[in-house]
């Protein structure tokens, strides 16, 4: 029997590499979101968000009864609940282009409970202001206001936030019609430049205005986002508004005229 001669190794053979599908990337961004916005839709989202936005003032009466707040609490009271209402005044110009870079519309539901907190904390800081600073004597705080322009622009931000806070509400919107009521909305950034304008000049009477450019470069970020958002949505609404109205279908069972 002659020998065989020895069977020669199988060649390699590469291994088939598949590409993911193009779309497939696209297909869980959209799963996400999908999921992300019907999170933002159950009902415990709201008390929650209230919940985490009533923390600082638990922590600061917490601080207060236990002695935490330093040499001066009430300067510290007056200034953190000041703090807490520019920072959620920052939150609330951030949910917008966080629902529209996001692509996520449910984020609209958050705007109006954090927009109520900004007023709740400035609320608090005029409260904490004419109580630890003034004794509530409105001759006093008369005087301060006259004399002292910071604690002016700060009363003006505070008068301007009112009427946004007292319309937040459905009914509000009804009465005064959306195209109204979004032209009244937009005296938050009036009302940020302001706040921008007293924190300034209340810290730079230290010389401590680091923490002041902090937040004007957040609220200027939000604020130009807006302007740009506005100019590049300019063609089609001018579209929208020069496009004549169609009219009015009849409805079934209605002859038309």
């Amino acid at each position: 029997m002659s020998a065989q001669a020895p069977l020669a190794p199988a060649p390699d053979r590469p291994i088939p590499v598949h590409p993911p599908h193009p779309g497939k990337p696209r297909v869980v961004q959209n799963s996400l979101r999908a999921r992300l916005n019907r999170l933002l839709l159950a009902r415990w989202v709201q008390p929650g968000l209230v919940l985490i936005c009533l923390v600082p003032l638990g922590w600061l009466l917490f601080a207060a009864f236990t002695d935490r707040l330093g040499a001066n609490p009430a300067e510290a009271l007056i200034r953190a609940s000041g703090d807490w209402a520019l920072r959620f005044l920052c939150l609330t110009l951030a949910v917008t282009p966080a629902r529209i870079g996001l692509q996520l519309p449910t984020l609209a539901r958050l705007r109006r409970t954090l927009g109520l907190f900004v007023a709740f904390y400035a609320l608090c800081h005029l409260l904490a202001y004419a109580w630890f600073d003034m004794g509530f004597e409105v001759d006093e705080i008369a005087r301060d206001i006259a004399k002292r322009p910071f604690i002016l622009v700060g009363m003006v931000a505070f008068g301007l936030l009112l009427p946004l806070a007292a319309t937040s509400f459905n009914r509000a919107v009804k009465a005064l019609g959306a195209v109204r009521w979004r032209i009244l909305h937009k005296a938050v950034f009036g009302i940020a430049v302001l706040a921008l304008l007293h924190f300034y000049w209340m810290r730079s009477a230290k010389n401590d205005v680091a923490e002041v450019v902090v937040y004007a470069l957040v609220l200027g970020f939000f604020m130009g986002w807006r302007v740009r958002h506005a100019w590049q949505d300019r063609p089609g609404r001018e579209e929208r508004d020069a496009k004549p109205a169609q009219p009015a279908k009849p409805a079934e069972g209605q002859a038309a005229a």
